[in-house]
């Protein structure tokens, strides 16, 4: 058993399944176990984790990879497809998903709430915040159709940005996502999308009501910016320096590299702006991450189109693992992802905390796919248990 912070030879788990919470864990032979008709039994060969935590996806309910499929898309088949998605993820061992900006999230969410459908638990952050004429803003189109199609909110101008954050609010929405950088595939939309003075609105208003917030970053500048506004989170931060490195710590911001959807999206040999961007992310990046002790979290901003499908989201866990080993990339996927949630009851196998767990073939500390879909065992989510590929 790997509890999120200790492996445990002969580990056992105890669960109260009518609260779905963890009665005792420990090593065999020091717990007292339940009968045996109502004991849950690994078998051999197998590894108890917690549940698996994706702090960075969407719902966008689309095959396609480009904004216009994104924001196109009818809302009603969007849903539908992410109720696909959502029980994909679930059997492949995630019993937590934070949705970082998508029109459907926030119903989903309360759809699994009220037991309608299966799922991870989904933290929706409703519609991510934009400027005009910012990232998520198709300008082939007229604005004021612009507007409307967006899956974001347009904001421009402090007061404005706080009344966003409470259309978020007002949504139902547990996180705030803003795009304080634009996207790589769009070089001429720049680096910085907000000012200083709008993020740190945005942040007040979010905080105010106990959200978290996540910001898309990247460049020196935009990592900056978001540092001094006090985000919660930084999304992708590519063109990490050691110094932008030694603030985010010291603020104990989280850091989210979202290196899998990249490397299932980048072209092989351009020498494009975009692909230059990314390179240095694999390499310098994240060496300034690891060796500033940065507070690293699995994230893989997959979306479920073709290319990046959910239930594949592990190989997030599979690209950390590369630069942190493999008991820091789960943790990254476990405790410090609930972490970065502000989730105090999830992420670990501990007395108390909610019973989120995974039974896998194999052990992943020594052989990382033991965490595929393919080597799972059960899935159990506040004390319901699942069974992948029965």
């Amino acid at each position: 058993m790997f509890t999120g912070s200790e492996y445990i030879e002969q580990g056992v788990v105890v669960v109260d399944q009518s609260s779905g919470i963890i009665e005792k864990a420990g090593r065999q032979g020091g717990v007292t176990e339940p009968r045996e008709e109502t004991r849950i039994m690994a078998e051999e060969g197998t590894t108890i984790l917690p549940g698996l935590i994706d702090t960075h996806i969407h719902f966008f309910g689309t095959r396609g990879s480009n904004i216009i499929d994104w924001v196109t898309v009818p809302e009603t088949l969007a849903a539908l497809r992410s109720v696909r998605d959502l029980h994909r993820l679930l059997l492949a061992g995630f019993t937590t998903v934070r949705d970082l900006g998508s029109k459907v999230g926030t119903y989903l969410s309360q759809a699994l709430k009220e037991g309608i459908i299966e799922g991870p638990r989904v933290i929706s952050a409703s519609r991510p915040l934009a400027r005009t004429g910012g990232n998520d803003d198709p300008s082939i189109l007229p604005l004021p159709i612009a507007e409307e199609i967006s899956y974001s909110y347009h904001c421009d101008g402090p007061w404005e940005c706080r009344k966003a954050v409470r259309k978020v609010i007002r949504d139902g929405g547990e996180a705030v996502k803003l795009y304080v950088s634009g996207s790589l595939a769009q070089e001429r939309k720049g680096h910085v999308q907000f000012t200083v003075e709008e993020l740190k609105a945005i942040v007040d208003e979010a905080h105010l009501a106990g959200l978290k917030v996540a910001a898309h970053a990247w460049s020196e500048e935009g990592l900056m910016n978001v540092v001094e506004a006090g985000v919660d989170s930084i999304e992708h931060g590519m063109w990490l320096t050691p110094e932008i490195a030694d603030r985010i710590k010291k603020k104990g911001i989280f850091y989210v590299p979202t290196l899998s959807v990249f490397s299932a999206t980048k072209s092989t040999g351009s020498d494009s702006y975009r692909e230059k961007f990314i390179k240095r992310h694999f390499t310098e990046d994240m060496e300034i991450a690891k060796k500033s002790n940065l507070k690293i979290v699995s994230g893989s901003d997959y979306f479920g189109a073709d290319i990046v499908p959910h239930g594949q989201n592990y190989m997030e866990i599979v690209s950390l693992a590369k630069y942190l080993g493999n008991t820091e990339a789960i943790m990254a996927a476990t405790i410090r992802a609930a972490e970065c949630l502000g989730l105090n009851n999830k992420g670990q196998v501990k007395k108390g905390f909610d019973a989120d767990l995974i039974v896998v073939r194999g052990n992943p500390l020594t052989d990382l796919e033991a965490i595929s879909p393919a080597k799972i065992s059960h899935v159990i989510k506040s004390g319901k248990v699942f069974t992948p590929n029965a």
